[in-house]
């Protein structure tokens, strides 16, 4: 439903009103008290930029900032979207982590995820650091804290470089391959499927099936092969 809101509020150009009404939905959205999307009770924006008292920038938010650190509940989830609960994580990002606080952006003994960029210099007084980035490979999850970032200028005089420090938040015992990717079982049973093709050429059976069927052409856009009661499927073939 709010993908089709942000699409007429972005592109619709039939009706004003249905763009206008469009338009609203997205606004409440970004910062409703209400708005799955905002987790606060209102958004202070104006008061940052006018008001020198900082309990007039308080912003309260909702019950989500308590749950992201409910372990059970990430495994309800993750059982939600049959996932392995083992194995599974929650990121969520655009959300600044007050390291200087003392917040960590792992949640959940691990199973969810906080991460946010980090390198708007308004939140980094807050946050203590330039953000975060969040690597995925083979060997698992790291976590890497980035430094401000002052000038150019002063990287260049004073030879000062983004320093980053790295967490593993996950290393599996086993390194992931591709075939243990979700493209790579498709390419396992693919593969299965041309040894097979090639078991048959060997064993001569696609001759065999020409001469049961001669008014087949050699191009046959799809042949099904009963070998040993095995089905035997593909889009195209070439002889």
């Amino acid at each position: 439903m709010f993908d089709r809101y942000a699409r007429e509020a972005y592109f619709y150009k039939k009706d004003k009103n249905v763009k206008n009404y469009a338009m609203d939905i997205m606004w409440y959205l970004w910062c409703g008290q209400h708005s799955p999307l905002f987790g606060k009770n209102r958004i202070t924006t104006f008061e940052r930029y006018f008001i020198e008292d900082k309990l007039t920038h308080i912003e309260e938010k909702n019950t989500y900032y308590k749950l992201i650190n409910d372990e059970e509940l990430s495994n309800r989830i993750f059982e939600e979207f049959h996932l392995d609960k083992d194995c599974s994580h929650i990121i969520n990002g655009h959300i600044p982590v007050k390291t200087i606080r003392g917040e960590s952006p792992i949640k959940a003994n691990g199973k969810l995820l906080v991460i946010d960029g980090g390198f708007c210099k308004a939140y980094q007084p807050e946050t203590g650091i330039a953000g975060y980035t969040l690597i995925y490979n083979s060997y698992g999850f790291l976590l890497t804290s980035h430094e401000p970032f002052d000038s150019i200028r002063k990287a260049i005089e004073e030879e000062k470089d983004i320093l980053s420090s790295t967490i593993i938040v996950e290393h599996g015992m086993q390194r992931k391959r591709v075939a243990d990717t979700d493209i790579g079982k498709e390419i396992t049973v693919r593969i299965k499927d041309l040894e097979k093709l090639l078991m048959a050429i060997e064993k001569d059976l696609l001759m065999r099936f020409k001469k049961c069927h001669p008014h087949d052409k050699w191009q046959v856009p799809v042949i099904i092969l009963k070998i040993k009661g095995i089905l035997l499927k593909q889009n195209s073939f070439y002889f």
